[in-house]
């Protein structure tokens, strides 16, 4: 058993123990209620080898097997060897921004372990989803009811499931509302001694986040250390970044790449071994289609505007959802940003937590009325409580790394696209892309004419062809 440490347990020592067959069945009963991440590995006499994923997944967890041995790591790079074609129906999905959630990787060979999953291995490997999870709807509050206590109360159970060592955890602080309710609510409790982080944007936005992040380290006493990345200067496809020199990087892991790298680099360098993040705070105020009725993105009309859509795409988009893992206990997009944000935390050597992926968290914002969840009125009001300024509260632009994205492809990135076009690329071989339209799309940046919807999206396509050429 690999458990993640929770603060009322006592830590166990990593070696092992002989124990009755009593005692091991009662560990194994009672590790299905561990409150945090787990992975279970089970063998028995001449039966599979059985591995088991908590429900609380933390990092990703990646198969591959040979005729004898079972391989896994949450860094895909180290089952690169078993990689063995790219696996067309996943490309699709990622290439028209559709991800899914499932035992599915870019490359046939490797699977990921989902929540709740087990993995039963003797020669071959039979991958076995869970019964989907329960959820509830939205519930009518009684009169008086204290919403914002609800919320902190939450805030407060999600941080002190795992021990929390104040001195040595940085919040990640990017002056949204997400990052801004949970770390304002961390430094309350631990008033100077949560140090805080963030990468820079571009564009209208970055003035105003650059306030809103002062305002809200003024608001309540954070520890002394604020580490900015400037993702202007460290660029997404800097020939510095990892996945551009060639090596394996995974496709899931952090479309910012590099900038992420360095912040969590000069974060490690300062002494901390954990980092907390706002992801999941979308997903917990969602609003469903039957209260806001929206077309499903990542559907094939999606990739009409993309010239260099290639013919395989068309032909297994409508097969998105084949095969996909049921309803999980935290919302699967949720679960797929955690798999993205891990790798790069890991290797420099801190552990996330997300205090919006708590189950109880994720519960609240199921029973919360359709008016504390639209436009993230919850955060919002949390943040106006604290008394706040309309400018953190109601912020006038748009705070996203859009900018950057588009900085980042027409500097470093049209070079890149230019050398695909040039040497070749396993997406060509596939059909998954089309060179005649890569050479098209491309026009549009050579010629200054950047449309963010469009464009945006060619940085899946080197992404993409730099962990193919990597892996196979």
């Amino acid at each position: 058993m690999v458990r993640e440490r929770v603060a009322d347990r006592n830590v166990c020592e990593p070696s092992v123990r002989h124990i009755s067959p009593a005692v091991y069945d009662e560990a194994k009963t009672a590790l299905a209620h561990w409150p945090a991440d787990y992975v279970a590995v089970e063998v028995t006499g001449d039966e599979p080898v059985r591995v088991t994923a908590g429900p609380c997944r933390t990092t990703p967890l990646y198969l591959a097997h040979d005729e004898v041995r079972l391989y896994g790591s949450w860094d895909m790079a180290e089952l690169r060897a078993h990689a063995r074609q790219i696996n067309v129906r996943e490309a699709a999905r990622l290439l028209l921004y559709r991800p899914r959630y499932s035992h599915d990787t870019l490359f046939d060979g490797i699977h990921r372990l989902t929540e709740r999953s087990t993995a039963h291995f003797g020669g071959h490997l039979y991958l076995r989803y869970p019964e989907p999870a329960l959820h509830t709807g939205p519930r009518e509050l009684t009169p008086g009811a204290d919403v914002l206590g609800a919320f902190a109360q939450a805030l407060d159970g999600a941080l002190d499931v795992r021990p929390l060592d104040a001195q040595h955890t940085v919040f990640h602080l990017t002056g949204g509302f997400d990052s801004g309710t949970a770390a304002l609510r961390a430094a309350q409790r631990y008033p100077g001694k949560l140090n805080t982080a963030a990468l820079l944007i571009a564009g209208p936005g970055r003035a105003q986040q650059v306030r809103r992040r002062r305002e809200m380290r003024a608001a309540v006493p954070f520890g002394p250390l604020d580490d900015v990345v400037d993702a202007t200067v460290e660029l997404p496809l800097h020939p510095a970044c990892a996945r551009v020199r060639g090596e394996p990087i995974s496709p899931y892991e952090e479309p910012l790449h590099h900038p992420f790298t360095v912040m969590a680099a000069r974060i490690a360098e300062h002494g901390a071994h954990t980092v907390a993040t706002g992801l999941g705070g979308d997903e917990m105020v969602a609003l469903s289609q039957a209260e806001h009725p929206h077309r499903a993105s990542g559907r094939m009309e999606d990739g009409e505007g993309l010239p260099w859509i290639g013919h395989r795409v068309g032909e297994v988009a409508d097969f998105s959802d084949v095969g996909i893992a049921p309803p999980a206990p935290v919302n699967s997009m949720t679960l797929l940003s955690l798999e993205t944000s891990a790798p790069v935390l890991l290797r420099a050597g801190l552990w996330p937590l997300h205090p919006f992926a708590d189950p109880g968290m994720v519960a609240l914002g199921e029973a919360l009325p359709m008016d504390w969840r639209a436009l993230k009125q919850l955060q919002r009001r949390r943040l106006a409580a604290l008394g706040l300024s309309r400018d953190v509260v109601w912020p006038a632009e748009r705070e996203s790394f859009a900018e950057v994205v588009a900085t980042s492809l027409i500097t470093y990135g049209k070079p890149l696209l230019k050398q695909i076009l040039s040497t070749g690329s396993p997406l060509f071989d596939t059909g998954l892309i089309d060179p005649d339209g890569l050479a098209r799309g491309m026009q549009a940046l050579d010629h200054g004419r950047y449309e963010e919807r469009r464009d945006s999206q060619l940085i899946e396509v080197i992404h993409l062809h730099q962990a193919a050429t990597a892996f196979l």
